[in-house]
């Protein structure tokens, strides 16, 4: 063999080598699928929560009759798997929320305080029967890492205003935050009146509303950076982008901005804060994950920034197919954990992933 055909071969080796540590290994684990069940539609709406423990708590709409939305659907209940071991495993599905017929619960998202070890699950009601499009919104809490939960809770009245009874309003799905101040904080859209923040300061005995109206905003994430102010990272439907609000007063005014760095289809799509040098890491590292495209609904894509959300890294394509919703956490093992509807809502998935792939082996914990 001549040197310059060696050195061809040997070219060719050190790409096929680089691709193959590029390439996205990753097992999909299907959590909920209705194409293995006789009674129920789809399985829609992720929330996925690592619990003070470590336990993994993955959280869903069960759809019965159909896949639709809860003023839809007269069969909605809130169901969870759990995992103990970095979602490696998953115990079999369990109802948390199960109403009668003609009441539904849709919309999980969950809260750790991590204080008081409790987790608080949000969820929109509607009785279609009695009273069809009224929303009301409440939760359940665990003081066990999520292995039983209270009865319901319904904070209607402490988290909106008497006028907005007729609006369509619901609490974001998902998840909200605690501050490094203890304080509890999530995000509820009111359709007619804009997007508003909720919270508690007394480690969720007590829920309150932020008055102040977001826009343009739809369903949404809220972050507290590392100057210790709040940024809310939007959905906005038709604008191919999401918006950024940031606030340095606690909700009281707030500044908004297009991120056309962030392509959009209009779609919920997930933010959290992965490391804080405030907390001892080395430094302040955030994650994003949606459809990375403008208009539909597919490519879903994690990136990371280092600058608390000014920039991002273009990313890495975690499935290029049909995708939506999704959901991010933290593991105990400092994995990144990825909750996500796959394939046109038939499945929802949970993938790992560390920071060494997602950042080509360049950035070390």
């Amino acid at each position: 063999m001549s040197k310059l055909s060696l050195l061809c071969c040997t070219i060719s080796l050190a790409f096929s080598l680089l691709g193959q540590r590029n390439a996205p290994a990753l097992n999909f684990q299907n959590l909920f699928s209705a194409e293995d069940e006789t009674v129920i539609s789809c399985y829609r709406i992720p929330s996925l929560m690592t619990a003070a423990n470590g336990d993994l708590l993955a959280a869903i709409d069960e759809r019965v009759p159909s896949c639709g939305d809860l003023k839809w659907s007269k069969d909605i209940n809130i169901v969870l798997r759990r995992s103990t071991d970095n979602g490696q495993t998953w115990s079999e599905i369990e109802r948390l929320v199960d109403y009668p017929f003609g009441e539904s619960a849709s919309d999980p998202s969950m809260i750790l305080d991590k204080r008081t070890g409790e987790i608080f699950l949000f969820f929109n009601y509607m009785n279609l029967d009695t009273e069809k499009d009224i929303y009301y919104l409440k939760y359940i809490k665990s003081k066990d890492n999520g292995r039983s939960w209270s009865s319901p809770i319904d904070i209607t009245s402490e988290i909106t205003k008497p006028e907005w009874k007729q609006d369509f309003k619901f609490i974001t799905s998902g998840r909200g935050i605690q501050t490094k101040s203890g304080k509890l904080l999530h995000t509820l859209v009111n359709l007619r009146n804009g997007l508003h923040v909720f919270g508690s300061d007394d480690h969720g005995n007590s829920w309150y509303l932020i008055d102040t109206p977001v826009l343009p905003a739809n369903e949404s994430k809220i972050i507290e950076l590392a100057d210790g102010s709040w940024m809310i990272n939007s959905r906005v439907n038709q604008k191919g982008i999401r918006y950024l609000h940031t606030s340095n007063d606690n909700g009281k005014t707030w500044v908004s901005t297009p991120d056309s760095l962030l392509i959009d289809p209009g779609c919920n799509a997930s933010i959290i804060r992965y490391t804080s040098v405030k907390a001892g890491d080395d430094k302040n590292r955030l994650l994003f994950s949606n459809a990375k495209t403008s208009n539909v609904r597919e490519n879903m894509t994690l990136r990371i920034s280092y600058d608390e959300g000014k920039t991002w890294s273009e990313g890495k394509t975690i499935y290029s197919g049909k995708s939506a919703y999704s959901s991010l956490t933290v593991l105990k093992n400092g994995d990144i954990g990825l909750f996500f509807e796959k394939d046109g809502y038939k499945e929802n998935v949970f993938v790992r992933i560390s920071l060494e792939w997602l950042t080509d082996g360049k950035d070390k914990i």
